[in-house]
């Protein structure tokens, strides 16, 4: 069954995956604001592929996970992550349905994509409508040698309360994200390709035989 926390790393990487979407955003329009730099970069954005390495930390700090894999988004509302350490795992949105695979736990998980992302910033990787839509913009000037970008979700039911996206010149290199539970998750993103062409299989799932299989709605 998909749980909560299954329902936070999704809420997570869908957002990233947007996140990457604008990655040299700063290169299309350098004089704009975050917005509209953001808007800028999406048009004519069809594919994307990147390395990653994440780290998450707890609310309290006193518990860490780090993990790297490669990513892959095809618009609208397809995605692929695939995770290598510390462990094997991958998580495909089809289009229609999300599945999760577990190496270690040897099963599949799978969810309609509807509600799997609902209430998560996941949902505008499927609308074409405007940024402000989904979130609140705002510049942070920079900082670090990086010029930074805060998205807070508009929708009350998200479970991402901020995600803030550091660009070093024509180049996204870290997001920040924080979620409802005060846990920060971070990205830093290396090999990052524009428009690649990708194989349709990616976004497939299907479950090995034998596997154990878990469905909800």
């Amino acid at each position: 069954m998909f749980n909560k926390p299954f329902s936070n790393v999704l809420a997570g990487l869908a957002l990233v995956a947007w996140a990457l979407m604008v990655s040299v955003a700063a290169t299309a329009a350098p004089a704009a604001g975050g917005a509209e730099r953001l808007r800028l970069y999406l048009e004519g954005l069809r594919t994307l592929r990147a390395e990653f390495a994440q780290t998450t930390v707890s609310a309290d700090g006193r518990s860490k996970l780090e993990a790297q894999g490669t990513f892959y988004l095809q618009r609208p509302g397809k995605f692929r992550w695939v995770y290598r350490k510390p462990a094997e795992q991958v998580i495909v949105a089809d289009g229609s349905r999300v599945w999760l695979y577990d190496a270690q736990l040897q099963q599949v998980s799978h969810q309609s994509q509807e509600n799997a992302l609902r209430g998560t910033p996941a949902l505008v990787l499927s609308d074409t409508g405007p940024l402000d839509k989904h979130f609140s913009i705002r510049d942070l000037g920079e900082k670090g040698g990086r010029q930074w970008v805060q998205l807070s979700p508009k929708s009350d039911e998200s479970e991402v309360k901020r995600i803030e996206l550091g660009f070093s010149g024509d180049r996204l290199e870290n997001v920040e994200m924080e979620d409802a539970f005060g846990q920060i998750t971070r990205f830093r993103f290396s090999q990052v390709e524009r428009n690649p062409v990708l194989d349709a299989a990616l976004f497939q799932y299907r479950p090995p035989p034998g596997m154990d299989v878990f469905q909800s709605n």
